[in-house]
Formats: C-alpha cells, sequence, structure tokens
C-alpha cells in the first residue's frame, strides 16, 4: 500500500481531487448545519487536507503540483468580478459617492490596522509588508506581497483566514448593529473579507452578495494602488 500510495500522490489528479472532495465534504457539512457561519466550508476544507497530507507525509510543494489548477483559476475568477460591477451599474450609480467613501475608508482601515498591529508585535518588516493586503483578493495580495519584498506564502494564509474569520462574524456582527440594507452589508462583507465573504454574503441575501462582489473586486484595484503608498509611508 506504501509504495501504492508513492506512486498515485506523484499523479497531478490525486491532489486536485483531493481538494474538490475536501470543500464538498465541508459544503455538506455547512448545509446539515442549517447554514451555520461557523461551520465555513472553506475552513473544514482547509482542515481535511491539512490532516491529509501531515497523516501521508505529502509536502505542500508536492501538493501544490497536483493542485496547482485550482490557483490558476484564481485569476479567471478575478477579472470576472466586473461583471456583477457592469450588470448593477445603474444601482452602484445611485450611490457612487458613499460607496466611494466606504471603499476608501474600508480599504485605508484595513491596511493601516493590520501593519500597527503587528508593528506594535515588533513584526519584522518583510512580515509586516505581507500583512498590508489582506484584505484584498489572493491574486491581487500576493501580487502585491512580491512587487514590495513581503511574503507571498505568509500573504495566503494571512487572506485566507480573513476570508474565513470575516465570513464568520459578518452576519451576527451586522445583525447586532443594525443594518439592515443589504446594499451596505454586502459591500463592507466585500471589502474586508474578499472572495470568502463574498460567497457568504450570498447565501445571506443576493443584493448583499452582488454588492459583496462589487466590493471585493473594487477593493482589489484600489488595495494595489494605495498598498506600495501606505506601505513606504509606514514603514
Amino acid at each position: 500500500m506504501t509504495d501504492i500510495w508513492s506512486y498515485l500522490s506523484r499523479g497531478e489528479l490525486v491532489w486536485l481531487t483531493a481538494t474538490l472532495v475536501a470543500y464538498l465534504c465541508g459544503d455538506a457539512l455547512f448545509r446539515a448545519s442549517k447554514r451555520n457561519p461557523l461551520v465555513n466550508p472553506v475552513l473544514i476544507a482547509v482542515l481535511i487536507l491539512s490532516a491529509v497530507l501531515t497523516l501521508t507525509g505529502t509536502t505542500y510543494r508536492t501538493y501544490f503540483e497536483g493542485a496547482q489548477f485550482v490557483h490558476f483559476m484564481l485569476g479567471p475568477a478575478t477579472v470576472a468580478l466586473g461583471l456583477p460591477l457592469w450588470a448593477n451599474r445603474a444601482k452602484v450609480v445611485r450611490v457612487l459617492v458613499p460607496m466611494s467613501v466606504a471603499l476608501l475608508a474600508g480599504s485605508l482601515v484595513a491596511m493601516l490596522s493590520a501593519l500597527a498591529l503587528g508593528w506594535a508585535l515588533g513584526l519584522p518588516q518583510d512580515v509586516l509588508v505581507s500583512l498590508a493586503p489582506k484584505s484584498a483578493t489572493a491574486p491581487v495580495a500576493i501580487g502585491i506581497t512580491e512587487q514590495l519584498g513581503g511574503l507571498p506564502n505568509l500573504t495566503a494564509v494571512l487572506v485566507i483566514l480573513t476570508g474565513i474569520i470575516g465570513a464568520i462574524i459578518v452576519t451576527p456582527m451586522l445583525d447586532a448593529l443594525g443594518f439592515t440594507d443589504f446594499r451596505a452589508r454586502g459591500f463592507a462583507v466585500g471589502v474586508a473579507a474578499h472572495g470568502i465573504g463574498t460567497a457568504r454574503a450570498f447565501q445571506v441575501n443576493e443584493t448583499a452578495g452582488t454588492f459583496s462582489g462589487i466590493g471585493m473586486g473594487l477593493n482589489a484595484v484600489l488595495t494595489a494602488v494605495l498598498a506600495p503608498v501606505v506601505v513606504r509611508l509606514f514603514l
């Protein structure tokens, strides 16, 4: 069995299949829990894959060689974020000013709060750089980190954690704060918690999901513009 596994683990389809199966398991548990935000399918998939890699002694490099098609699809998925923006352009124009203010405030707070907390903890400069774009979608955040001399792998982990935490706390937090406008709720989630938060927003309300996708796309663009400036000024 060991020899068989050694052979199979080098196959490209094995880890791609494992990734899809892990997510399907997470999604099944999420549905079984009646869409409890604590049972996040992405988080469950990460835990399942981590356990499998640990138990089989498989390195991340080996896993990534097989599952990199998922990574490749992040690019087209990010470009596709322009579709909800175009489809809802009339709604966006009506609230363009408050959306622009919220976008700027959300983007700056996400970067500055992470940098300030990291600086207070005495983190080294490359780690601080890696923290800055954590609220942008993964392909953009990783590209920013590479450009600024940070640690792309660390940024990828931080982006995923930001999205998972945002997806878990967003609904109870906004309910407690009394926000009822799903446009505002969705936009806030998209700016703060990118794709994973957007997936959660669509599960709650279609309008919230649409505006979350818009916020995610716009924040990706704005973060790419502002992050180099903010990091250089801060450091």
